[in-house]
């Protein structure tokens, strides 16, 4: 370690780079002849593709299409990875995302090959460890909650919504009372309309009052026989916890709706508080944000979602059953909304959310909440000085910042998450949530240790010091990365979707 990387922890100022290569793309590199694969002979007589497939479905030849050698291509993504910022690198407080550590002994059982290698075709009588495994996290992640059911099938938390939306629909249709909106609050998460408005149901949105929350009497006045359920998260996208959640959940079953709860945020209070206990009939859980596992991407996800007795005939199916000291698929269901995903979700996912729960166990698992309720708060008494708290109400997982401040000399929200670039640290969730203008959402988890979480409240305290004393230096950030900072406007508007050559 060299003498200013050794100082960097100290100085939050000091930002070492490596060797660094303006990588081009594969298709300005290489050169005519150049191949990465070696075949052998074609031993039978060759023939033409046309002669083989429709003109329509063969495509046409690429321009320009980069011929390489096998050590060009693996340089090259290699090279490309290591400009990656991952959470197996450093600190990522995206709030509202979770963005915590994924223990690697994970990944390593998820690997076995008796689970990598099962086939989700093999009959049941083949595939009763697997299948037992399902089952026992559809039972741990019911005494977490509190809900007397859960599915494991839908493959990311907007498609657990989805699921359970669907559960709503077939509860009120088969009470022949079909009900045509849901209510949200105006913080809800982007997804909860979406997932709404695709099971035919018209949107009212719910203001927040003076603390952030929901306003039991608003509520009240809104609530009606119309109304098939209302969508809410707890804690909310605010990091806070919605006080009259009792009130809330009473309000709406009077009148006969039912109540959804966005897990995003069960990170803050899992192994805590129950959400059955406060009257949630539809729950779903994003197990790459509270159970560890990978985090998306455009990869294998889960949410699984969780439901009262009174929901429990409209489960997708199959569900697993242990009977008789066997485990089964059950797809003998007449009122199930049917199958939300391929075989019975993202088994992998699945395992690796099992090995989580497992390890750490029931205290385990409080302690995760508490963790990360402790370094949000740190951050946020730690930052209160410097940025504008536009709630000041108690948080839980994450605090929520603008740049009220620092706007008086011009420095924006993005700004300051462009400049923490520079300072090493990914920046956190910017304007969002929309009811806090300019929003600045930092969630820490529980994962970071405090010499790390020191280190980012310095370099924001150091943002903020410089956004006074030289606001100027901020419209150019970040200086240091491969690439600095692009024209967002003109690349959202103007698009290039496909390589040319120049």
């Amino acid at each position: 370690m060299n003498k200013n990387t050794s100082s960097q922890a100290n100085d939050s100022s000091v930002s070492v780079r490596g060797l660094v290569f303006n990588e081009p793309l594969l298709f300005e590199m290489g050169s005519p002849g150049r191949t990465a694969h070696s075949l052998p002979k074609c031993d039978v007589p060759e023939v033409e593709l046309e002669a083989l497939l429709p003109a329509e479905e063969i495509r046409d030849q690429i321009e320009n299409f980069p011929e390489l050698t096998e050590l060009d291509v693996v340089r090259h993504f290699t090279r490309l990875s290591q400009w990656n910022f991952s959470i197996d690198t450093n600190f990522y407080p995206l709030g509202s995302c979770t963005m915590k550590y994924n223990p690697k002994i994970n990944n390593e059982l998820a690997a076995l090959p008796g689970f990598a290698h099962h086939h989700p075709y093999t009959p049941e009588v083949l595939s009763q460890g697997s299948l037992q495994l399902m089952f026992e996290l559809q039972e741990y992640l019911k005494e977490i909650s509190g809900m007397d059911h859960v599915c494991l099938q839908p493959a990311a938390g907007a498609h657990g919504e989805l699921a359970g939306m669907l559960m709503i629909h077939a509860y009120h249709a088969a009470k022949g009372t079909q009900r045509k909106k849901i209510l949200l609050p105006d913080s809800a998460h982007g997804t909860n309309p979406a997932s709404a408005a695709l099971c035919g149901y018209s949107i009212t949105q719910i203001p927040s009052d003076g603390r952030g929350l929901i306003d039991p009497k608003k509520l009240e006045a809104m609530m009606d026989e119309d109304t098939a359920a209302i969508m809410l998260t707890n804690p909310n996208t605010l990091g806070m916890f919605e006080t009259d959640i009792l009130k809330i959940t009473e309000i709406v079953h009077k009148k006969g709706g039912l109540v959804y709860c966005d897990g995003a945020n069960l990170n803050a209070v899992m192994g805590e508080t129950k959400m059955g206990n406060m009257g949630i009939d539809v729950l779903h859980f994003n197990l790459h944000k509270t159970f560890s596992t990978p985090h998306g991407g455009g990869g294998p996800g889960a949410g699984p979602v969780g439901i009262t007795n009174q929901l429990e005939p409209f489960l997708p199916v199959p569900v697993i059953e242990h009977t008789k000291g066997q485990y089964r698929l059950n797809t003998d269901r007449p009122q199930s909304i049917g199958k939300m995903k391929a075989f019975f979700g993202n088994f992998g996912i699945l395992l690796r959310a099992y090995a989580y729960i497992r390890s750490l166990g029931p205290e385990g698992i409080k302690k995760v909440a508490q963790m990360a309720v402790l370094n949000a708060n740190y951050i946020k008494a730690s930052l209160t000085n410097d940025y504008h708290l536009p709630y000041s109400g108690p948080s839980l997982h994450e605090c929520v910042f603008n740049d009220k401040h620092q706007l008086k000399n011009k420095v924006s929200t993005m700004d300051i998450a462009k400049m923490l670039i520079d300072y090493g640290f990914h920046p956190p969730t910017v304007y969002f949530p929309l009811i806090v203008k300019g929003a600045l959402m930092i969630e820490p988890t529980e994962t970071e240790s405090k010499e790390t979480i020191d280190q980012f409240i310095a370099a924001m305290k150091e943002i903020a010091r410089r956004a006074k004393e030289d606001p100027e230096s901020f419209h150019d950030a970040p200086s240091l990365p491969v690439v600095s900072r692009p024209d967002e406007t003109a690349a959202a508007r103007y698009p290039r979707l496909r390589w040319k050559p120049a």
